[in-house]
């Protein structure tokens, strides 16, 4: 290597529609170094490696000023496969997966192991076949390194959320001349347990001279795993300093400009004990791939914010899934004391039920249409929200949409050039607030959020808790969150119900005690529990 760092982004700036996104941005890694990169979603994070990167956007739209040096030389990345080829990899934040596929030619992919035939030395490598074996046996070596539990040969769609990123992460780790990796929010799908796991993996790995470039916005994460932290904010540099300079408080502080602390309400009052039960379900059984339940039991009081808790693949995403009808399930599901029809979605949404996935680029978003339109959608659609009748016909009130459009942007701090930009264009910490204003135009009686606070920083996790928290408490909705931010779960909620193996281990208080949280989520009942007491 002909100098001290193995990459060096220099004095970067970018515009986009003149708008300047970057301004004289400068990143250093050094090999086998972990860099953080943070700051608050559009705070331009994702255009400066989408520049490391090669992205066509960068290049559709101008290009960008500035120099990039890789192993010392001058780089011209004009492309992912120029920036692979150097050993650059990126995990994103939203998955780049083929469905179709199995784990192993996710992995494998565009790099199939090959086995050659008899026409090989006449016609080349294009008539050589899949050597199926080596791919499976070679991405089962690295998903065991990795510490990933999980076969090579499952179907990559039928996977639920956390084990996808599981498979991205370990597509650019089996890479032989990799270098430098960007792991874009790689936890932010992965229980505590899980994260422990994957940062004692990266770290392995950085041991080994493999350089990482950490996004994330849990900065806690980021006081365990990194060297080096820069810190962006309204696209520039606020500071780079060693990571053990810094507290988590701290390093917020510098991200928004301002001090910003999730604390739980302590003037918050909790439903009635005898409070009516809104929603009941009986043996509820998922067919989620990775999530499924075996038989879930709830009763969910009116005006309770409730959470459901639990590590990746025990079943906690396939509650709202199933309730929803968008999986298979058999039990019963009872609403305001009426057996619901769980079949059919649009039964459940008239009962004033609204739902904002996990998956919010699959499920949850029109990407190619406009804030506006995938805000009103839904409401227009179920509740005649956002028309008007004319000669007894029902046209879309663009007027009435604007307006609601531009209050959800302000009241949720939506960042965008305005109700316009396509969804499909914003960081994911916004399409996700797009996805809460959407559910709350519906106006519901009981909110599923599914792992709301998923790829969002500081700044915008508190704006989305205190909506949710301000909603349950100006329009009594009950509000159900499922999240694997147990602590925010237990700064917001009245109860937390634990799910592990499929089935509920119990139900806690937000005040019970940290060892009560792990026994459960371990397996253990609540009945094993008062055991050992």
């Amino acid at each position: 290597m002909d100098g001290e760092y193995l990459l060096e982004m220099n004095h970067i700036c970018k515009e986009y529609s003149g708008n300047r996104v970057l301004d004289d941005v400068s990143i250093r890694v050094k090999p086998g170094q972990i860099v953080a990169l943070i700051g608050e979603n559009g705070a331009g994070k994702s255009t400066i490696m989408n520049i490391l990167f090669g992205m066509p956007v960068i290049r559709q739209t101008g290009g960008f000023e500035g120099s990039i040096l890789f192993d010392g030389k001058e780089a011209e990345i004009g492309s992912p496969l120029e920036a692979m080829r150097l050993g650059i990899g990126m995990v994103h934040q939203e998955f780049m997966l083929i469905d179709g596929y199995d784990v192993a030619e996710n992995i494998k992919l565009n790099r199939e192991n090959l086995k050659k035939t008899p026409l090989h030395t006449i016609l080349g490598k294009n008539w050589d076949l899949l050597d199926r074996d080596a791919m499976h046996r070679e991405s089962a070596e690295t998903l065991e390194r990795l510490g990933i539990h999980m076969k090579a040969e499952t179907r990559a769609g039928s996977m639920a959320v956390g084990y996808k990123q599981f498979i991205e992460i370990a597509r650019e780790l089996d890479k032989k001349n990799a270098r430098l990796v960007v792991l874009d929010e790689p936890t932010a799908v992965l229980t505590e347990i899980e994260s422990e796991e994957f940062m004692e993996c990266v770290r392995k790995v950085a041991r080994q001279g493999i350089s990482f470039i950490f996004i994330s916005h849990k900065l806690n994460e980021i006081k365990q795993l990194a060297d080096y932290v820069y810190i962006l904010r309204d696209g520039q540099m606020v500071g780079s300093y060693p990571a053990d300079m810094l507290s988590a408080q701290r390093m917020s502080e510098l991200m928004v400009g301002r001090e910003v602390e999730l604390l739980r309400d302590e003037d918050r009052q909790a439903p009635d004990a005898d409070a009516p039960v809104c929603l009941e379900t009986r043996e509820l059984a998922v067919d989620m791939p990775g999530e499924k339940t075996s038989g879930i039991d709830l009763q969910i009081r009116r005006g309770e914010i409730f959470g459901i808790a639990g590590l990746a693949g025990h079943g906690k995403i396939g509650i709202p899934n199933g309730i929803m009808g968008l999986y298979p399930h058999t039990g019963t599901v009872y609403i305001n004391g009426m057996e619901i029809d769980t079949a059919k979605t649009k039964a459940v949404i008239g009962q004033g039920v609204a739902f904002v996935s996990e998956d919010r680029r699959g499920v949850g978003l029109l990407l190619d249409e406009s804030i506006e339109v995938n805000i009103a959608v839904a409401a227009m659609k179920t509740k005649n929200m956002f028309t008007r009748k004319r000669f007894g016909i029902s046209f879309y009130d663009a007027r009435a949409a604007r307006e609601y459009a531009l209050r959800m942007i302000e009241e949720l701090d939506i960042r965008c050039t305005g109700p316009e930009q396509p969804v499909g264009s914003l960081s994911g910490g916004n399409q996700q607030k797009v996805c809460i204003a959407r559910a709350l135009a519906m106006e519901p009686e009981i909110l599923f959020v599914s792992e709301p606070t998923r790829g969002i920083d500081i700044g915008a996790k508190k704006i989305v808790l205190d909506t949710l928290t301000r909603i349950n408490k100006e329009k009594s909705a009950t509000v159900i969150v499922t999240s694997s931010e147990l602590a925010e779960l237990r700064s917001m909620c009245d109860r937390i119900a634990i799910i592990a193996n499929g089935r509920v281990a119990g139900i806690l208080s937000p005040d019970a005690p940290d060892y009560q949280y792990g026994m459960l989520m371990s397996g253990m009942e609540a009945e094993e529990q008062e055991a050992m007491e």
